[in-house]
């Protein structure tokens, strides 16, 4: 595929609803989203008769999610959910002999599930599942072997403090200080970081027992079994003094027994991610290749491959470049059952679609893609006929599982179904600008159902977090929801974003808040410009990235009349130390004391908050280590002292995302009743047909 990869996966519009089937049909409503269920991780089995899959629900009288593993047969003729408990199950992996499909869950006392999750077996014969390892620190990313009798997975080191009361001195209900010693020491839901790392282990199934195979201080993650069984491919940044100060990880091998040494496959100054994946014959091992430091935050993976190790003596290999000429990120990679080709995601420019290349050394194909059209293909699962069971999702679409069968989708699940054909959707379509230095720049508008062409309407741009990631063509609840309010919605996948290529994304390095805004702000001038928007009634907001996007634009344009500015900050070097950011801190922008223009440059929102008219709503999760809460108290302390209207919105206990279904649903109309409140205020007129 070449670098004019949008042309080589042309885009097929979907067949919209006929408008005599929406008669009935009402808007989305806040009630609609407890009732979403979301369909994820589809696992086709060995045989291909069946994928087991994962399905969350919300329960309102309880307030939390709840998810469990239900399994559909192949031909969609019978579908069937195998737990039920009020715990979450996750992580459906069938073994390869068929026999068994694993999980892991957090069941049972108070006192077990402070062990954390554990990895249970379901028999496909029948009966209850049962728990088959009893690890502390907890047990995720479980992969079977290949002749089906162990489990390899990720281990977490025990917390001595999860007890205080056995800890030496602090023998009473009093916790222990946290004592901090590690340069990298804040990771969101995680807390304060101490010397607790992950490790590579493995379950015998048949006595319970299990390895550690990896040890030190470092994480090691992703465990990938070689087709023989006997070694287990993972990604570490082991090869580092103090792997703190980096995000690059490194491909290396360890053979699954007691007391093996693990050995380095790849030393590499970008960073390998994913799970890697061994070819059939365990020749070569497929991996994905990332960017180095400096780039770290703005990096877009690519398919590499490296020879397998043969001996202890073989030297550390580079990784060869699939697929070099294609300027788009890629994940979920697959071998094929015969070896002869891998499957992918290709992440292009307001869509994810799956493709598929030559494994081949020496190859004259390109990439073949197999989807096409307005849709996000969310992950997959290849079956030994060549099928792949995907997640897959399109503006009209929630995410379900499909057949994917010769480029024809079949839909498997229908969880959503019944709400769908409820509901009036808006209509999503593309749309594009030139920001005012000439760069092309695209997005997605959103407009209501009864939308009446040269009329304008109140108009929201949203601002995706990231800044690496895409606005897509996916359902997406925020967005109907707004436009179910009478607001066409505007968004932007300004200089920065994934999906357009690696010099689209680093574009913004080390120069936050320019060129961003110059997009957010062309692509509003079109809408504008194009009689969509009325320019009187303009509003903007986003979370994370999107929120310190938000701050940056009202501080550099008055028009907007209202914003909501969510988990984002402004007063950048106060950050310093604050976040989870350390590294990209120091390669991207550099230490406060050495860079101190710089942050003041990228900090312009809090020290001109002066020039700020815009009512702003500020929100945030009381415990977010990711953007923390103290960047949205600045800002609305700001413009508090300046007597801007203004409120902040502090969710308890709550993380970077919101998890709690009441608190989801209270953000979701909070941002409606401040876009109102200022956009459409009473005896206004409205653009809701």
């Amino acid at each position: 595929m070449r670098a004019h990869v949008t042309a080589a996966l042309a885009l097929l519009a979907l067949a919209t609803i006929p408008a005599a089937a929406q008669d009935n049909r009402r808007p989305i409503t806040l009630d609609d989203h407890s009732r979403l269920v979301a369909v994820a991780d589809p696992q086709r089995s060995p045989e291909g008769e069946w994928v087991a899959y994962t399905v969350t629900t919300s329960d309102v009288e309880k307030d939390k999610r709840n998810t469990d593993i239900w399994m559909v047969r192949w031909d969609g003729s019978a579908r069937l959910q195998l737990t039920s408990s009020p715990d979450d199950e996750s992580s459906p992996r069938w073994s390869p002999d068929g026999k068994y499909l694993a999980f892991v869950a957090s069941r049972g006392t108070e006192e077990e599930q402070k062990k954390g999750a554990q990895i249970w077996l379901l028999d496909r014969r029948g009966g209850e599942a049962r728990k088959v390892s009893e690890v502390k620190g907890g047990a995720s990313a479980i992969q079977w072997s290949p002749d089906s009798t162990r489990i390899a997975f990720v281990i977490g080191d025990e917390d001595p403090d999860e007890d205080p009361e056995k800890k030496e001195g602090w023998k009473r209900k009093t916790p222990p200080p946290i004592v901090i010693d590690r340069y990298h020491f804040k990771q969101d839901r995680e807390g304060y970081l101490r010397r607790l790392y992950d490790h590579i282990a493995v379950l015998d199934i048949s006595t319970g027992k299990h390895i550690v195979l990896t040890s030190g201080q470092v994480d090691d993650s992703n465990p990938s079994w070689s087709p023989d069984g006997k070694q287990i491919a993972f990604l570490s940044k082991r090869a580092h003094a103090d792997p703190d100060r980096t995000a690059n990880q490194d491909l290396w091998v360890i053979e699954a027994r007691e007391a093996a040494a693990p050995r380095q496959v790849t030393s590499t100054p970008e960073s390998e991610s994913g799970r890697p994946v061994w070819s059939p014959d365990g020749a070569r091992i497929a991996v994905l290749l990332g960017d180095v430091d400096r780039y770290y935050a703005y990096d877009m993976n690519k398919l590499a491959m490296v020879p397998a190790p043969t001996a202890a003596s073989d030297p550390v290999a580079k990784p060869a470049l699939f697929m070099s000429q294609l300027d788009r990120a890629v994940s979920n990679i697959e071998w094929s059952a015969d070896g002869e080709s891998i499957a992918f995601l290709v992440e292009d420019d307001r869509r994810v679609q799956l493709a598929t290349v030559p494994a081949g050394r020496v190859s004259t194909r390109g990439v073949e893609p197999l989807t096409t059209g307005n849709r996000a293909v969310r992950a997959l699962s290849p079956g030994k006929d060549g099928h792949f069971a995907v997640l897959m999702t399109t503006p009209e679409q929630p995410p379900e599982v499909f057949a994917l069968e010769g480029g024809t989708f079949r839909q498997l699940t229908s969880h959503n179904d019944a709400l769908m054909k409820e509901l009036q959707l808006a209509t999503t379509e593309d749309f594009q600008a030139k920001s005012k230095d000439g760069a092309e720049v695209h997005g997605l508008i959103v407009k209501p159902a009864g939308y009446v062409p040269g009329r304008r309407y109140p108009t929201l741009a949203i601002i995706h977090g990231g800044p690496n990631g895409q606005d897509e063509h996916e359902f997406d609840f925020e967005r109907e929801f707004y436009a179910a309010h009478g607001y066409v919605v505007l968004t932007v996948n300004y200089r920065g974003s994934a999906g357009r290529g690696s010099a689209f994304q680093k574009a913004i390095y080390g120069d936050w808040g320019n060129l961003e805004v110059v997009d957010i702000l062309g692509m509003v001038d079109e809408a504008v410009r194009q009689g969509i928007a009325d320019p009187e009634r303009l509003g903007i907001g986003g979370w994370s990235y999107g929120g310190i996007s938000t701050n940056y634009t009202i501080a550099t344009d008055p028009r907007f009349k209202a914003a909501v500015s969510g988990a984002g900050s402004s007063a950048q070097a106060s950050m310093y130390g604050l976040d989870q950011y350390i590294v990209q801190w120091d390669v991207e922008i550099g230490p406060p004391w050495k860079a101190k223009a710089v942050y003041e440059k990228v900090s312009y929102p809090f020290f001109h908050a002066d020039r700020i008219k815009t009512p702003t709503l500020f929100m945030g999760g009381e415990k977010d280590f990711n953007v923390p809460i103290a960047g949205s108290e600045q800002m609305y302390q700001a413009l508090r002292s300046l007597g801007v209207p203004t409120e902040l919105v502090i969710y308890p206990g709550q993380f970077h995302s919101l998890t709690v279904p009441s608190y989801q649903r209270d953000r979701l109309q909070r941002y409606v009743d401040w876009f109102n409140k200022h956009l459409q205020p009473a005896g206004a007129t409205s653009a809701r047909p």
